[in-house]
């Protein structure tokens, strides 16, 4: 006999909405439109014949029916990550798929590829570009690295690895940059500094460190993601800021310097994975980047 059960999507539409409370969040978990889970959430209305949701204010409550639904929901689908999680794990080889933004998979996570294979041999990682917030379930992912400010999701094992810290870097390759060659650090108020809309807080973080009021920064040219902002800064298009280990190896070959030192910023190097899923290799990993984090290079 045919299981008589409703679309899988919708519950797994209505289950991210009734767990996170919001059909937006909902929608940039599941990566679809908001209209999308609002169908989804309204054909399985239609289907049973009652309301899940109710209208509070601004936000989302539950009827009887939808705290039911989304309790055997949630549970479910517990239990199939869970299974395909443990069936992946007894592959042979498997590879620890890791996710990470572009700017640290390129400038960090790509130049040490080499020296992981022969410091970890036989730790494969498959890793994967991940822009924005990292699901909490870390759907697809054995592990994420993160350059972010806590708190970090209640369901994940956060191995810390370092600080944050941050400070502008300048290309010899500059126009200005004899002008500002042994200038305190006020001396870049006067800059037209380049940014990237990722790191929004960067620059003021770094103004509030030297002791400089964040409202007289004076921004330029922006970008989207780190990497292409760093890649302004060598071509010599301007001053940027950095966190210290996409720009470490730059500072030791020259091509970047950075004459106004680091400041320790809220932030956190992360190697997250989750909770209810402990596998020893990712703690090995997490390891070996605390480590090489610390590194001086040379």
């Amino acid at each position: 006999m045919a299981r008589k059960l409703p679309s899988l999507n919708a519950l797994h539409a209505f289950e991210a909405a009734a767990r996170l409370e919001s059909v937006t969040r909902a929608a940039q978990e599941l990566h679809v439109t908001h209209g999308a889970v609002s169908r989804q959430i309204k054909a399985l209305e239609n289907e049973l014949g009652k309301a899940l949701f109710t209208r509070q204010g601004r936000g989302l409550g539950l009827t009887a029916e939808g705290l039911r639904l989304r309790d055997a929901a949630s549970s479910t689908f517990q239990q199939l990550e869970q299974a395909w999680s443990d069936l992946r794990r007894d592959r042979a080889p498997s590879a620890i798929v890791l996710g990470c933004p572009g700017s640290v998979l390129a400038r960090w996570m790509i130049p040490r590829l080499p020296r992981l294979a022969l410091e970890l041999p036989g730790l494969n990682l498959h890793l994967v570009v991940h822009e924005g917030e990292f699901d909490p379930r870390l759907q697809g992912l054995d592990a994420a690295l993160l350059l972010a400010e806590p708190p970090f999701a209640e369901g994940w094992k956060v191995h810390e690895l370092a600080i944050e810290s941050l400070g502008p870097v300048v290309s010899p390759r500059y126009p200005g940059f004899e002008s500002l060659r042994g200038q305190p650090p006020s001396s870049l108020l006067g800059e037209a500094l380049l940014h990237t809309s990722s790191r929004p807080q960067a620059w003021p973080t770094w103004a509030q460190g030297s002791g400089l009021p964040t409202e007289a920064l004076n921004l330029g040219a922006g970008f989207e993601h780190l990497y292409y902002l760093l890649e302004a800064a060598v071509a010599g298009l301007g001053v940027a800021i950095a966190p210290e280990p996409l720009v470490r190896e730059d500072i030791a070959s020259g091509r970047l310097v950075a004459p106004w030192g680091f400041v320790d910023a809220p932030g956190r190097w992360v190697l997250c994975a989750r909770r209810n899923e402990p596998d020893a290799r990712i703690a090995l990993l997490a390891e070996w980047m605390r480590l090489d984090l610390q590194r001086i290079p040379g």
